[in-house]
């Protein structure tokens, strides 16, 4: 039997693909998780796990963009588990089809304030209660690599993961003297909704990779871009 003490562990965007797939194999591993989402009431896979598992799963509504809902969570929190041992900032937006020529505000806003400002505010409501030694994972991507760069793929969603990797640089600068360590995660082209006819990573081996790496992290990791294999990625 491990020894391993139970986590309380927050995955946002937890209704479906990654988010739904952490959820899921931290449950079977004994740790219990507040899953949010923006509907809770249409997340049926996720209320089905909460009925699998009473008492270790509570989901809440959060719609990371919004400020009052944050809040709201952080209330909550108290009332469902407490401080928080893994906080994994999942929940993102993809733009597909967009091209050079046709390129619109509105898409790189709305990715900008989900897939960056979101994650940092909602880390930097959360730091009162994230627990001593917490970590924090940003789910990142090659496309927000500046130095991977081969071709003109999802602006929006590209631009806003690179902001995801300084949100996840100054994080890990904010929360060091809390010996908290923060990472950023390129998981692979995962085989979700977001990911598309192209993807052959199926999500259940991906999110498996980087629980292993995340277990093993330590505070000298802090503020580091990775793979799920744990090898650095340029920036």
């Amino acid at each position: 039997m491990s020894t391993r003490p139970s986590l309380h562990c927050l995955v946002t965007g937890a209704n479906r693909g990654i988010g739904l797939e952490f959820t899921r194999q931290l449950l079977e591993r004994g740790d219990r998780v507040t899953a949010t989402c923006r509907h809770p009431g249409r997340a049926t896979a996720l209320n089905a796990l909460a009925a699998e598992h009473p008492g270790r799963l509570h989901v809440l509504p959060l719609d990371i963009t919004d400020a009052k809902s944050r809040a709201e969570l952080v209330r909550e929190l108290p009332l469902v588990g407490g401080d928080v041992d893994l906080l994994i900032n999942n929940a993102g937006v993809l733009h597909s089809g967009e091209r050079f020529g046709h390129l619109t505000a509105g898409n790189f806003e709305d990715s900008f304030r989900t897939n960056a400002l979101g994650p940092l505010l909602l880390t930097q409501a959360l730091a009162p209660h994230l627990a001593a030694g917490a970590k924090v994972v940003n789910l990142s991507s090659v496309l927000g690599s500046v130095g991977s760069v081969d071709g003109f793929h999802t602006p929006s969603y590209a631009v806003s993961k690179a902001a995801l990797n300084m949100v996840t640089a100054l994080l890990a600068q904010a929360l060091a003297e809390q010996h908290l360590t923060v990472l950023a995660f390129h998981p692979g082209w995962v085989m979700t909704d977001m990911g598309g006819d192209g993807a052959q990573l199926p999500a259940t081996d991906a999110v498996a990779a980087m629980l292993r790496v995340v277990d093993a992290a330590t505070p000298a990791d802090n503020g580091r871009f990775l793979n799920r294999r744990g090898e650095p990625m340029p920036w």
